[in-house]
């Protein structure tokens, strides 16, 4: 029982990893690209007829949602929330529920996740803000968090000090 005190101390550290390698696994499934190829193509002739204007937004949010590469944390010792993501994939962890979805781009970037116990706290969210160095999620069940970007070398600080 004397070990409960240094748990939340390394969680956020610990919650990242996690989050990196949830991440990781979650790209290497292809399958669900290639089902999804001739409903994309239908799509993609309806959005011919847009107006031009349109092109523009959708540009600018490839590249919000391209700014969110990477690991993201945050949160209270208590309740660490680090959120990772790669190639469009995201994985979360927050108050001890473990999400994984992707980007969508509707006009603003947005986080679509599953919770794999099913918690909805953290399952739609939008981003508002995103300098590079911190990022805003306001999630539509009513939270918000506001999380700093990780560098890789920053994940293992070394042994705690008592």
């Amino acid at each position: 029982m004397g070990h409960m005190h240094r748990l939340p101390r390394g969680g956020a550290l610990s919650a990242a990893a996690l989050v990196a390698a949830l991440t990781l696994s979650a790209c290497s499934s292809g399958d669900e690209d290639s089902s999804g190829v001739t409903p994309s193509a239908g799509s993609a002739s309806a959005r011919s007829t847009a107006p031009t204007d349109d092109g523009a937004a959708t540009a600018e949010t490839a590249e919000a949602a391209a700014a969110l590469e990477g690991t993201w944390t945050g949160g209270t010792r208590s309740d660490p929330v680090a959120l990772s993501v790669t190639s469009g994939k995201v994985a979360l962890i927050a108050d001890r529920h473990v999400c994984q979805g992707e980007v969508k781009h509707t006009g603003e970037v947005e986080l679509a996740l599953t919770c794999l116990d099913g918690d909805t706290d953290r399952t739609s969210g939008t981003v508002t803000s995103n300098d590079g160095e911190k990022l805003v999620v306001s999630w539509e069940a009513g939270a918000e968090d506001t999380l700093a970007k990780t560098a890789a070398g920053t994940l293992s600080p070394g042994p705690p000090t008592p």
